[in-house]
Formats: C-alpha cells, structure tokens, sequence
C-alpha cells in the first residue's frame, strides 16, 4: 500500500478529470492505496458539480483539495497557479509523508521535480503528451510571438530534466514511448517507461444493441433507417471539424439520409457556420451537449464513430479517449493516422477504416472500406480490453506505484 499524492492541473468537475482521473483513483483506492488529490476547478463549473466530485471522493475516500484555476493574463497566471500547487504539495507532504508524488503531465511535473530535490519524494511523470509541442502546433502558443517562444523553449528544456529525474515515466502510447527511448544516448539508461493509454469504463460505456439504438434515435428525431455517424468532445485545436464536415458532405452525396451527430459542450453555432461553409445541409447535423452519464445512450443512435485529428509530431503521443469509447460501444471507426497508436489498434482490433488523405477521393474509398467491413467482434473485444480497458488501466497503475514504492524507498 502507497501514500500518493496525485497532482493535476486538469479539474475533476472537467469531462477529462471525470473520464481520466477519477475512475482510475476509484480503482486504486480499492487496491489498497491511500490517495490526496490536488487539482485546479474552473469558475464556471456549479455548486452541483462540485458537490458531486467531492461526495464521490469522500465515498472513495480520497482526500480532495481543489485549488481556483486562473486563466488571465496568460502564462503569469499558470506559474503562479504552480507556486500554489507547490505550496500545497509541500503542506500535506508534512502532514501525510508522502511515499509517492503522482504528477500528471508538465505543470504538475515541475511541482514532482522539485519536490523530489528538496524532500527527497519519488515521482512518476505522468507525462499525457509532448504538451510544449502541443501547444505550439494547436496553435496556442504563436512561436513568432517573444513571450510564447521563450516559454516554449523554457519548458523543452524543463521537459529534458523531467525525462530524466523522474523515477517512472508514463507514456500513453507506444509510438510516444519510441520517441522518447530515441532521444536517449543509450536506451536503457533512463527512467522505465510504461505505456497506459486513455482507458475506459466498459460498464460505463455498454456494446449498443438494437433497442439502445432505436430509443436514441426517437429522442434525437432521427428516422430509424438513417445513417448516423457520430463525434464525441470538443472540436477545434487539433480535432478536424472542416475534415470531418467534408467527410459528411461526401457521404451525403452517396446516402441523403446521413446525419452528423456532434455530441459535445462546445457552441452549435460555431459548428453550423462551419457546415454552411462547407455545404452540409445543417438539417444532417445534430449538435447536442451532453453529461458523462448521457453520452453512451445519446451515442447509441450512431453507426460509426467519425474524428479526424491533426497529424503532427506531438500528436504521436496523444492516446484519444473517444476511441475507447466509441470501440467500447462496439462502434466502428472512421479516423486518419499519424497519431498515437490510433493505426495500430485499428488494425489489431478490426475495429474501423482509416482515412489515407484528407480529399473526396479518399473520404469515398474510406466509406467504400467502412460498407465491407466485417468485424470479427470476439478479436473486436479482446483487442480492445487488452488495451483500453479502464480495469487494465488500474492494474498498471497499481503495479507502478508498488514497484515504485518497493525498489525506491
């Protein structure tokens, strides 16, 4: 058994902190591991919200302290939202005596960094992506601009030392793991690697069946022969949203009655101008938000499930929650490649088609693929357990911080 302190700069009452924190923290509770969360809640998200996530970590007893999120201005706001996480690390570390800093991706990781020099607390960086390179190439930070290309190069150097003194690193894709072990003069001189991509709950996110479909589609006002293709998240940065729209305006082409149901927190309007642009019909798009609990039964009216993501470098390393989802749901896939292990999967799961090119040509080959594909669902399953199955996700993190307990200490 552990004592683990979790920090994030993502917030719990976030979709990815419900989907990609909390569930994990649940399972390892049940192992045995005493766990204090520290996390970074937005002012826009309810009392409810944040009533609900701090009785399910009080039920799971985990210890909770979340932190206001400063956003403005830019980049002084982060660090100082660090120095207060750092301040609070240190605090509970002298209460509780930590036996292991859990730091999830860079910010946290600086918070471990020091830590593990001061106090002499192992970490394990959590590392999600080559967030610096994100940032950059979801055109968050403009490299033309001083500040945001000293910060930039301020944080690959940072990035150069956490790879590096941290106790264990996690990797959410066997592509990113590759990247790394080839930026070391030799291999195996390093912190282990573990590969943990984004999981999912199976229970949460059951296979849909005939009546699941037949009752979204009755809620949502789509005919029951329709074709629905879906899309799960946020849209912009480095998700497709013209792609995918071009995508829909080809299939409407082959099948009128094809419908895109967005399922996302985002604004309808922003999507509906980029479908007139593009020349969707906006009676085929279905824009709807959606909680956690509603998305697998809104989902269920779909056929397949459709992104594309910008495939660039730091993309390698990017593992998409919704793919789980949507493999889960036992949803075929339609995506592009040059990201993560997304091709890989595909292929050992016979789970969906991938797009080659981003032009008509290759949409219509790729709906072509999609209309032949005949899954093997038994391989579909265990393919997709072996790799994205939340209670998976847990056994790994379990092993890690027990044998980052027992070899470090």
């Amino acid at each position: 058994m552990s004592k683990v302190l979790y920090l994030s700069y993502d917030g719990m009452c976030d979709p990815l902190g419900g989907s990609q924190v909390l569930p994990y923290l649940f399972g390892l509770v049940e192992r045995g591991h005493q766990i204090s969360l520290v996390s970074f809640e937005k002012a826009g998200r309810t009392d409810a919200e944040r009533e609900r996530v701090a009785r399910a970590c009080a039920e799971a007893g985990i210890d909770w302290h979340p932190l206001p999120y400063h956003k403005r201005p830019p980049v002084l706001s982060t660090m100082l939202d660090v120095y207060r996480m750092r301040r609070l690390a240190e605090r509970l570390h002298r209460q509780k005596d930590f036996d292991l800093l859990h730091c999830r991706s860079y910010l946290a990781a600086l918070v471990g960094l020091r830590l593990k020099r001061r106090r002499d607390i192992p970490f394990i960086f959590d590392m999600r992506g080559f967030w610096a390179d994100e940032r950059v190439e979801g055109g968050l930070w403009n490299l033309r601009n001083p500040l945001f290309r000293a910060v930039y190069h301020y944080f690959k150097r940072r990035e150069s030392e956490l790879l590096a003194e941290a106790d264990r690193v996690v990797s959410l894709t066997e592509a990113g793991k590759s990247v790394i072990l080839g930026w070391r003069k030799d291999p195996q001189v390093g912190p282990p690697i573990t590969v943990i991509p984004c999981c999912v709950d199976f229970d949460a996110f059951p296979a849909v069946t005939a009546r699941s479909r037949t009752s979204a589609r009755k809620e949502l006002g789509i005919d029951q022969s329709a074709i629905v293709a879906a899309y799960l998240g946020s849209l912009g940065t480095w998700y497709l949203s013209d792609e995918m729209l071009d995508f829909l305006r080809v299939q409407i082409e082959q099948k009128p009655d094809a419908y895109l149901l967005v399922i996302t927190r985002d604004s309808p309007e922003g999507v509906a101008a980029s479908a007139r642009a593009r020349g969707v019909p906006e009676d085929r798009l279905i824009v709807r938000p959606a909680s956690r609990d509603e998305v697998p039964k809104l989902t269920a009216a779909a056929d397949y499930g459709l992104f594309f993501i910008k495939p660039v470098f730091s993309k390698l390393s990017s593992s998409p929650t919704k793919m789980g989802e949507f493999l889960a749901l036992e949803l075929p896939i339609v995506t592009n490649g040059g990201v993560g292990d997304v091709e890989r999967i595909i292929a050992e799961t016979g789970g969906g088609v991938v797009v080659r090119a981003f032009d008509d040509g290759a949409y219509r080959d790729a709906l072509s693929a999609l209309d032949r594909l005949k899954p093997d669902m038994e391989r579909w399953r265990a393919a997709t357990r072996r790799w994205l199955d939340l209670a998976a996700g847990v056994d790994r993190y379990d092993l890690l911080y027990r044998t980052s307990t027992e070899s470090l200490r």
